[in-house]
């Protein structure tokens, strides 16, 4: 028994479901002198960490998809952490389930409740009522969790309300690491970035280029002859450690490859139009006429 016990655990980083225990051929009286006697750790209601209770973040999302059932799969900011889209944050794991029904709160689990979240691996799509192409799976496996898909866990992300500037970090992170997502990018991003390109053309500013790789990141907006970078962004007290890490290497990046690196907000933007202007008129000298002067722009 402790091998058959041990076998299961060590595909499921270190934690079982009672379910498990019980087809493996253990009775709920051998469950209960287990945990008795150490040998068993509860974690959640029919999930168990088997031996000790240093567990590995992986451990704990594990154990939180066992706790949910069939079906569950680990999703949102849960699944982006697991991706490699988003740096870990304080919070409880996020757990999807295909059904309405159920218990609706667990101790340190967030549940979402989504009917069509099944693993539709091998169903079709259809193009003028023709089924053509097998449809991208909704929900797949890493590291032997169940967890939403790369381009759902976005997808998520977005409907899910959570801030634009982490949906937008997440879908960089994908299409760098060579993701596929299914909705195509838009040419920008967010509001923000619509309303950077709306300012450039009021101030009759040069257009650059926009999500632009350089080096090993994707940058807002470029000026390539300029060498000149612009990034437009949320601040706030909550940005935390994700977005502070990420820009200040980002920006030391691309000041390393000869870019100089501007950051503005919608804030600044609406409270500082001259001002900014201005700095950027500066830059892009070259090519910058400022309309006062009645000279086109080149």
């Amino acid at each position: 028994m402790d091998a058959r016990v041990a076998a299961i655990a060590r595909e499921q980083h270190g934690v079982v479901a009672t379910r498990q225990l019980l087809g493996a051929g253990m009775s709920r009286s051998a469950i209960s002198k287990w945990a008795g006697r150490g040998k068993l750790y509860r974690l959640h209601q029919g999930v168990y960490a088997v031996g000790h209770t240093a567990l590995s973040r992986e451990s704990h999302w594990m154990a939180a998809v066992l706790a949910c059932g069939d079906g569950a799969v680990l999703s949102h900011m849960s699944a982006a952490v697991l991706w490699e889209l988003l740096r870990p944050e304080d919070g409880p794991v996020d757990v999807s389930l295909p059904r309405h029904s159920g218990r609706s709160r667990r101790d340190g689990i967030r549940l979402h409740r989504c009917i069509s979240l099944t693993d539709n691996r091998g169903a079709l799509l259809s193009t003028g009522g023709v089924e053509t192409r097998p449809a991208p799976p909704l929900v797949t496996e890493r590291h032997g969790i169940p967890v939403t898909s790369v381009s759902r866990t976005v997808e998520d992300l977005r409907r899910a309300g959570y801030p634009e500037r982490w949906v937008r970090r997440a879908q960089r992170q994908a299409e760098l690491a060579g993701h596929r997502l299914d909705r195509p990018p838009r040419r920008t991003r967010s509001d923000l970035e619509d309303a950077f390109l709306a300012f450039l053309r009021r101030h009759r500013l040069p257009l650059p280029e926009i999500n632009v790789k350089v080096g090993r990141w994707e940058v807002d907006f470029v000026w390539q002859a300029e060498r000149l970078a612009v990034e437009t962004d949320f601040y706030g007290t909550h940005r935390g450690s994700v977005a502070f890490e990420d820009d200040h290497q980002r920006e030391m990046d691309l000041r390393r490859l000869g870019y100089a690196v501007h950051r503005y907000t919608g804030a600044q933007l609406r409270s500082y139009p001259a001002e900014i202007a201005a700095e950027l008129g500066e830059k892009l000298a070259s090519r910058y006429v400022p309309e006062s002067s009645g000279v086109g722009r080149r």
